[in-house]
């Protein structure tokens, strides 16, 4: 896709290294070519370049959400460029700027089709947020933690399927998500670290002392903190205790209100807000819609005031209907973390994640112009996609 220009001015800028007051940001080409005050901003006078004045707005980096399995009746493991493109272009708008393709527990074949789907997509552009790679959640997992993953699906760790597709598809693979205590898993995961690929574990009946065995070998880690997996507990610490208490696993976390209360974001936050914290949607077919009947993979969700449960289960989460900038916005208003250390959790911390924080994830020259403008209020007034404004 064609690559913009743009100078936004008047902002307050949020940077790696702090925030710059009356700060403006440059992008030529998709590229940031200055972040600075307002008054030393080189003035700008070709039609090329659009200048946007921020009001005193804030400036932050684009969202990066690296679990996220569809919306608008739309997901990813019912692949193809129409399903793309609502997916990708609905949290474009919410302040999404890349993304990892999540899958399902599916069949092997279906995973083979998203893998060769997702790689098309990204091969022949993408007008909206990114697809910076996949995220296979399943279907290494434990049949004892399904949540809202089919059981039917569900195999053994296989590092030998995770080798075939890297090599067909090299570098597509950013995370896998998988039970660690299965037997196969070590392998795995040091399989994955030689590949850079992220270890993670989720939908595990993992004891502790099964945890650090595989953060000994590579695990690093974790998704949906505290959901599908076995709880703290102060004689029994399990995969919930591990995250809190070891710095080497990074926690993500579905910040809705309705996954984990606040207590416990607030506690993961406390041990983790410093690089470790990552802020994900788990959003499923059914976001950007109201209520009704949807589908998560292969099995029916019933979604009712935000709330989206498994039809045939006792209240079974399935996923969310969350946006990230829904999310950024509860951890500053709910949770009490600044805008700052929001930004982190949303950006840079995924992006240092999966390994491309070299192009994105924070407002530095030289990076791409993922770039996102909101008002005092924290309401998103405007995104750029490598200098690329949004226009829905």
């Amino acid at each position: 896709m064609r690559q913009g220009s743009v100078q936004i001015v008047h902002a307050d800028v949020i940077t790696p290294r702090g925030r710059i007051s009356d700060g403006a940001v440059t992008v030529k080409d998709g590229v940031i070519t200055y972040v600075g005050s307002t008054a030393g901003a080189p003035a700008e006078t070709t039609d090329s370049v659009e200048v946007v004045d921020a009001q005193g707005g804030l400036v932050l980096p684009g969202f990066i959400d690296v679990h996220v399995h569809g919306g608008m009746l739309h997901d990813f493991s019912e692949p193809g460029q129409e399903a793309f493109d609502a997916i990708t272009k609905l949290h474009c708008s919410q302040g999404t700027t890349s993304m990892l393709a999540t899958t399902m527990t599916l069949p092997k074949p279906v995973i083979e089709q998203v893998l060769e789907e997702v790689q098309r997509y990204i091969n022949n552009g993408m007008p909206y947020a990114k697809l910076a790679g996949v995220h296979l959640e399943g279907p290494f997992i434990s049949p004892k933690w399904p949540g809202a993953q089919n059981p039917a699906h569900i195999v053994p760790p296989n590092a030998g399927w995770i080798e075939a597709w890297e090599e067909r598809y090299p570098g597509l693979i950013k995370q896998v998500t998988f039970a660690p205590e299965r037997e196969g898993a070590h392998d795995l995961i040091r399989f994955l670290r030689k590949k850079g690929i992220v270890a993670a574990a989720g939908h595990t009946n993992a004891t502790y002392e099964e945890m650090m065995a595989a953060v000994e070998v590579g695990l690093h880690h974790a998704v949906h903190t505290f959901n599908a997996m076995t709880p703290l507990h102060h004689r029994k610490p399990g995969v919930a205790g591990a995250i809190l208490s070891s710095p080497a696993i990074s926690g993500e976390i579905i910040a809705d209100g309705i996954h984990v209360h606040k207590a416990g974001i607030q506690l993961l936050a406390s041990v983790k807000k410093n690089h470790n914290l990552i802020l994900i949607t788990d959003a499923m077919s059914a976001t950007g819609l109201g209520d009704g009947e949807y589908k998560l993979g292969d099995l029916p969700v019933v979604v009712k005031d935000r709330v989206c449960t498994l039809r045939d289960s006792e209240g079974t989460l399935a996923g969310s209907t969350l946006t990230m900038i829904r999310g950024f916005r509860h951890l500053v208003r709910e949770i009490g973390l600044s805008v700052e250390e929001a930004s982190e959790a949303a950006s840079l911390n995924p992006a240092k994640l999966i390994r491309i924080d070299h192009l994105t994830g924070s407002v530095e020259t030289g990076k791409l112009g993922d770039l996102l403008l909101l008002d005092r209020d924290l309401e998103l007034q405007h995104v750029w996609v490598e200098g690329r404004k949004f226009k829905g």
